[in-house]
């Protein structure tokens, strides 16, 4: 019998003496140290734990913070915190790049791209003095390129240790994603230039509030909101808020900061619309789908695809080919419309599964097994694919 390589070994101490014994390694092996920072309560535990041993060791780090420019000012407010509060140990890296990112809240903008200097005339605010609105430092940046793209160039141009604050209780891809790398250093004995390491990828969201209680730490006052609006300390998120999973949480921000919300509005295609129907449940956000009478899920698929605009139309296309060939190649030509129990799997190809990804805005169709493509290839993808559904007679 094959052992289970997921299963949690329970150990002899506590997640907060295992997080600092963990980033103490970091620091006895690497020289350069980054820490990726969001303004969330998790990454500002770490930046917590992280100071806290390098004002021990009195050497410094750097910190990462993206500024996604149509954020809550409660955030912003936060990380100038506390990058004041560990100004002695610290060297901040305050990006304020064009970043692309998924719109999951428009189907004719899909992605959306902060600080666009095409859009300045709409920016919700100007970037702050000291900040990075130049990619010079950076040389692998390309303007608008993605924030996954990003993130991994930067780990490598970095060369040092990478503190992210990832929890695998967070979501089951995330605790793939942190089982996935070494998280205890102690298993590796070549050590390559860059690593990630996710000290708190065992820690529970109580952890973090009772390690922020325990030790009158600061934290983003966001979340003292959120907790008024009856948000669950499982489901409140600090990040871009307009993704697939993301925009569930957008009708909070014309209740708490409503100046700010209506300047997103104006500059995020969709925003007001994806809070106005996130929380609702249909064919309008693709949860508890209805099929609309004379159709099958393949010819609604079809009706979604001839409706959309062309950009998008096209991309969904490439990703729906790949996917139907993939499934020929394996002895199903044809997909099953629907399935009679159809959990949403992603080995269970329907048509329902397809039609479902196109409703929910998903752009990278990350529900179909598809991860975001790199911006420097997509244009060149785009043509291949072309080529590729004539040769398959596919979409």
């Amino acid at each position: 019998m094959i052992s289970n390589p997921y299963t949690r070994k329970y150990l002899n101490t506590d997640v907060l003496t295992a997080a600092r014994w963990r980033i103490s390694q970091a620091f006895d092996q690497y020289e350069k140290v980054s820490v990726s920072f969001s303004g969330g309560k998790d990454s500002g535990v770490l930046l917590h734990l992280v100071a806290e041993e390098a004002r021990l060791r009195k050497r410094r780090f750097t910190v990462l913070f993206i500024d996604w420019e149509a954020q809550y000012e409660l955030t912003i407010g936060f990380v100038r915190q506390c990058l004041d509060l560990y100004a002695d140990c610290t060297d901040p890296l305050w990006v304020c790049l064009p970043l692309t990112t998924v719109n999951a809240c428009s189907v004719h903008e899909p992605e959306w791209t902060c600080w666009d200097p095409a859009k300045r005339d709409l920016w919700v605010r100007e970037p702050p003095a000291g900040s990075i609105g130049q990619g010079d430092l950076f040389p692998f940046y390309k303007a608008g390129m993605t924030f996954e793209d990003f993130v991994v160039a930067y780990g490598s141009w970095f060369r040092g240790a990478i503190f992210v604050g990832l929890r695998a209780t967070e979501s089951y891809d995330r605790f793939l994603g942190t089982f996935s790398r070494l998280k205890m250093v102690e298993r590796s004995q070549a050590i390559p230039e860059s690593r990630v390491f996710c000290p708190l990828y065992d820690w529970r969201a109580e952890d973090i509030w009772t390690y922020n209680a325990r030790f009158a730490k600061l934290y983003n006052p966001l979340y003292d909101r959120m907790h008024q609006a009856g948000i669950s300390v499982h489901r409140m998120r600090v990040c871009e808020p307009y993704g697939n999973e993301q925009k569930q949480g957008l009708w909070l921000f014309h209740i708490i900061e409503p100046e700010m919300w209506s300047k997103v509005c104006a500059r995020v295609a969709g925003a007001n619309s994806g809070a106005l129907y996130s929380g609702e449940k249909g064919n309008m956000t693709g949860t508890k789908l209805t099929l609309p009478p004379g159709h099958t899920w393949k010819s609604f698929t079809m009706f979604l695809l001839e409706t959309m605009p062309k950009q998008a139309s096209e991309h969904y296309k490439n990703k729906i080919a790949v996917y139907l060939k993939w499934y020929r190649d394996h002895d199903v030509p044809e997909l099953p419309d629907s399935l009679p129990k159809d959990t949403g799997a992603k080995d269970v190809g329907t048509w329902r599964r397809i039609c479902s990804t196109l409703l929910k805005h998903d752009y990278w169709a990350i529900r179909l097994g598809f991860a975001p493509n790199k911006t420097s290839a997509y244009a060149k993808y785009q043509e291949l694919m072309k080529k590729r559904r004539e040769q398959w007679a596919i979409i």
